[in-house]
């Protein structure tokens, strides 16, 4: 049997072109490409489907709050390892790569400024900083703006991301629940407004407390909003979940949810009620 060898080089493929990191997103939910300038021209909503991305608390900083009139508070309060806890890494070290990543102290940012000439306080949750979970700098955020926005009259609107109650901080993050909610209940009975607007996910102990515990709930599109997670409650009642489970709209028909506001018109919808409603 006779037995043939090439040669010759082997053939080379043509070349591929590469394609520039960081310029092209896949939206998780059409499963479309997208270009990220364009997308960010968009406030990072896809146009194929109104997915709407997670954003910094930057991006909601620009987005609501007038130019010129911003200015932040608290931003000296940072995280303690007050359990000494330990995982597959020490919480110290998950604070120091987390401000390392977002910039901030904490998974919550502060602001003072003006809303369509509007004053207010607002206070922006960022899932980027350990899930957005809520320890003591949270819920000592929250606290102190609820006391800030009473003192001076003005309405509070906090953009809720978050995974739950930071479990690193122990019993020390499930208090954080009965701090916020005693401190609204003392904005509320003086007449403060306040306007909480629940962004994907908004899930665990901040959900439990002053997630819904707004005068008025508003929530981004398809936004995941809940206690325990689908998963979870899917395997401890042993039943398939309805479509759309814990989403925005299922919990708008449900009545947990007053509005769902899309992020080019969240500025006016905000205007609008703390016009009527102040």
């Amino acid at each position: 049997m006779a037995w043939f060898k090439r040669n010759e080089k082997k053939l080379k493929d043509p070349e591929k072109k590469s394609i520039p990191d960081g310029l092209w997103d896949k939206c998780p939910s059409c499963d479309e490409i997208i270009y990220r300038p364009e997308l960010e021209k968009k406030l990072s909503v896809c146009h194929h489907c109104d997915h709407h991305f997670k954003i910094s608390p930057d991006t909601y900083v620009t987005l609501l709050l007038d130019e010129g009139t911003i200015s932040s508070h608290f931003e000296n309060l940072s995280p303690k390892d007050f359990l000494n806890f330990k995982a597959n890494k020490a919480y110290k070290d998950q604070i120091i790569a987390a401000k390392s990543k977002t910039g901030d102290n904490d998974a919550i940012r502060v602001c003072e400024g003006k809303m369509n000439g509007h004053d207010v306080i607002l206070a922006i949750m960022n899932f980027s900083f350990i899930g957005g979970s809520m320890g003591s700098v949270v819920g000592e955020a929250v606290s102190r703006s609820l006391v800030m926005a009473g003192e001076k009259k003005v309405p509070f609107i906090l953009i809720c991301s978050s995974g739950g109650a930071r479990m690193q901080e122990g019993a020390i993050s499930l208090m954080q629940l009965a701090k916020t909610s005693s401190q609204l209940a003392k904005f509320s009975n003086n007449g403060g407004l306040f306007i909480p607007i629940l962004t994907d996910p908004t899930t665990g102990g901040v959900t439990a407390s002053f997630g819904m515990l707004g005068d008025v709930i508003l929530a981004e599109p398809g936004a995941l909003i809940g206690f325990a997670g689908p998963r979870v409650i899917k395997q401890t009642i042993g039943q398939d979940l309805p479509p759309g489970f814990q989403r925005s709209e299922f919990l708008l028909e449900k009545g947990f949810v007053d509005h769902i506001v899309a992020r080019d018109s969240m500025k006016e919808k905000i205007t609008t009620l703390i016009t009527l409603l102040s």
